[in-house]
């Protein structure tokens, strides 16, 4: 029902001429008491709850947003009374605010995980496992297989959780404002292990939609049905639910902003980029930095490197900001690992993307060919100075 519905307010915004988006709508706090609003979409299991759920910041809404044009500005509301994610890895030290609620007496519902004497376990929770119990098998213990010989875990990849919004302690006291909360930045993020840098802002408006929204690309999970790992072409994290034709929801979102005084800042960000052995460059929490330095952003308080792809992080700023929000030390050896311009496997991004737009979509706008062309430019100009992989510092 909820797909349906979507559905539908994505053709009412289309004929009205507001946005109907698959996005998280959250406050970040900033110097001196100071909250920005940001909006984000990410496929599931890419992080969009535990983002929208950061200890710290505020939440309006974890999954649903509707983007309206008010006096010049752009406002966002949350359509939804609750939240709802996958409950994979949750546990108190990666997620204390949802930890909170799921082990609180209150009104829960769980699905796909072991009960055992009454009390819910799952996948990643870090507590001790219980040798018994049900789950979504029926009567379950350690070692059990399906008719395959396959084993069976104790918990769905894919179990998910709900609650009332009015459960969480970071609820923001604007989540019931009829006129919505001001919109400063709009983030895109996909499981993405070889291509894009952790956190970046695009150059403008046409440039965040196109190549941050638009040419969204996520590798498959069990949130999805088919093969793990498979890299998926995913626009603004919305296909499942586009409506319309794809050519025209991309020119509604270039259009949008006709009238608005200061657009929203596009970001991208990718919390799973490996290095050669497989494991991930970056920690659970590194992404409490990522939106700390983007909310900076948006008020022009930090500097940024201009790369090809657009603008990230100066190591001295993620320093400082690890320090502050992590107490945690980073190291400039992190940094380069992290931030390194993967131009090959960029390039090879745009030509996905063009082929996409080129021979499976019909009507897209002559300006996101340009944006491309311009983006490959850059990235064939950098790749025939610097070589294959290249340093930020190399663009100071």
């Amino acid at each position: 029902f909820k797909k349906l519905a979507f559905r539908l307010a994505i053709r009412k915004g289309d004929r009205e001429g507001w946005l109907a988006e698959h996005m998280f709508v959250m406050g970040v706090h900033g110097p001196g008491g100071r909250k920005t609003y940001f909006t984000g979409a990410f496929p599931s299991f890419c992080g969009k709850t535990s983002t929208a759920m950061v200890p710290g910041e505020t939440i309006v809404g974890d999954d649903l947003a509707y983007l309206r044009k008010i006096d010049g500005e752009v406002r966002s509301a949350n359509v939804e009374s609750g939240i709802f994610g996958i409950i994979r890895n949750v546990n108190a030290k990666d997620d204390p605010i949802i930890w909170h609620v799921l082990s609180s007496p209150g009104e829960v519902i769980i699905s796909n995980i072991l009960v055992c004497d009454g009390v819910p376990y799952w996948l990643g929770d870090t507590r001790e496992v219980p040798d018994h119990g049900i789950n979504h098998s029926g009567e379950w213990h350690d070692g059990k297989s399906d008719e395959m010989g396959n084993e069976i875990h104790l918990a769905h990849k894919n179990a998910r959780f709900t609650v009332a919004l009015d459960a969480l302690a970071n609820r923001d006291e604007r989540v019931d404002d009829p006129d919505g909360v001001p919109v400063g930045g709009i983030i895109y993020g996909g499981r993405d292990s070889d291509t894009s840098v952790p956190v970046q802002q695009s150059f403008d408006w046409e440039h965040g939609v196109i190549m941050l929204g638009a040419s969204l690309e996520s590798e498959t999970t069990a949130a999805t049905l088919g093969r793990l790992g498979v890299r998926a072409f995913q626009p603004m994290s919305n296909l499942d639910f586009v409506a319309i034709p794809l050519g025209k929801y991309v020119r509604n979102h270039l259009d949008f902003i006709k009238g608005v005084e200061k657009p929203p800042i596009i970001f991208g960000v990718n919390y799973f980029l490996k290095n050669e052995g497989g494991g991930y460059l970056n920690g659970m929490q590194d992404k409490y930095v990522w939106l700390k330095w983007m909310e900076r952003r948006v008020h022009g308080e930090m500097d940024a490197i201009r790369i090809p792809t657009g603008y990230t992080p100066k190591y001295e700023d993620l320093r400082e900001l690890f320090g502050e929000v992590l107490e945690d030390e980073y190291t400039e050896a992190q940094y380069f690992e992290q931030f390194t311009l993967r131009i090959p496997e960029n390039l090879r991004k745009l030509d996905r993307i063009e082929y996409i737009y080129t021979n499976d979509i019909e009507d897209t706008p002559e300006v996101f060919f340009k944006v491309l062309v311009e983006q490959r430019q850059r990235l064939l100009d950098a790749q025939a100075k610097f070589g294959d992989y290249v340093e930020p510092s190399k663009f100071c």
